[in-house]
């Protein structure tokens, strides 16, 4: 896919991080962008950056934990636009879920914004989409989906199920016209990775990051996973026999 067959795009997730990045560097290609979160000043600051470049990002102001309202806000921007030609579920959170002093109130938040949230961002307008024969659904999971990773269950499992859902999303929708693409990030600087206290191996920057999910999305890539050092055997830890994954995740944590 060609960066000019893209006119509009909706980047959840954008008022900072790799959906703030990936938003200006849609708007930089020519690309009509919606960027949506929940914080209106931040997106507001992002669309007259974007303006000062003299590149088009609109801010809409957007809580995808509310799924319903989610779903409406998505289809009435998709009627505005004449269409929307790619979405981007990006919006998600973190923060540790410790078995031992697990908290439901955090592993709801963290469902409701990265499963359900991000499903309802994909599902919005997919029937148009197949309809028209044309589009490019794009979610933004984490390496950290692959295993569950000690203390962080609900991290682990939202992305797990991003992943899952995306490459079902795939199968179903070859031939269709609609292209789907599945983002593991590893650890990259942004607000989410500020607060974490522990050891952060080959922690990347957000510019290097966006161009790695930038150049994956245009050439309709259906996995995109960095960095390398660390994406290699994350995944190769999917075929660990369990006691060898245990004993391995208990040291990392």
């Amino acid at each position: 896919m060609a960066e000019m067959s893209y006119r509009t795009a909706l980047v959840t997730g954008a008022s900072s991080g790799l959906g703030r990045g990936l938003a200006l560097w849609l708007a930089r290609r020519g690309v009509r962008v919606f960027a949506a979160g929940r914080r209106l000043p931040q997106l507001q600051a992002l669309r007259d950056e974007a303006q000062a470049t003299g590149v088009t990002v609109e801010p809409v102001e957007l809580d995808v934990t509310k799924a319903d309202a989610t779903l409406e806000r998505i289809r009435a921007l998709d009627a505005a636009a004449g269409g929307l030609d790619m979405v981007v579920a990006n919006a998600g959170i973190g923060g540790t879920t410790n078995a031992k002093r697990l908290s439901w109130e955090r592993v709801r938040g963290i469902i409701d914004t990265n499963v359900t949230g991000a499903a309802a961002t994909l599902s919005a307008v997919l029937p148009q989409m197949v309809e028209r024969k044309r589009g490019h659904l794009v979610g933004v999971s984490s390496l950290a989906g692959f295993r569950g990773l000690a203390g962080h269950a609900a991290y682990s499992a939202s992305k797990a199920f991003l992943s899952t859902f995306m490459e079902s999303l795939r199968v179903d929708l070859r031939g269709t016209g609609v292209h789907v693409t599945c983002i593991y990030p590893g650890f990259v600087k942004s607000e989410l990775t500020a607060t974490n206290n522990f050891p952060m191996p080959f922690l990347m920057e957000t510019h290097d990051a966006v161009e790695l999910m930038g150049r994956g999305i245009v050439r309709g890539d259906a996995e995109v996973s960095f960095p390398w050092q660390l994406a290699v055997p994350t995944r190769m830890a999917k075929v660990l026999p369990n006691p060898l994954f245990d004993a391995a995740a208990r040291r990392l944590r």
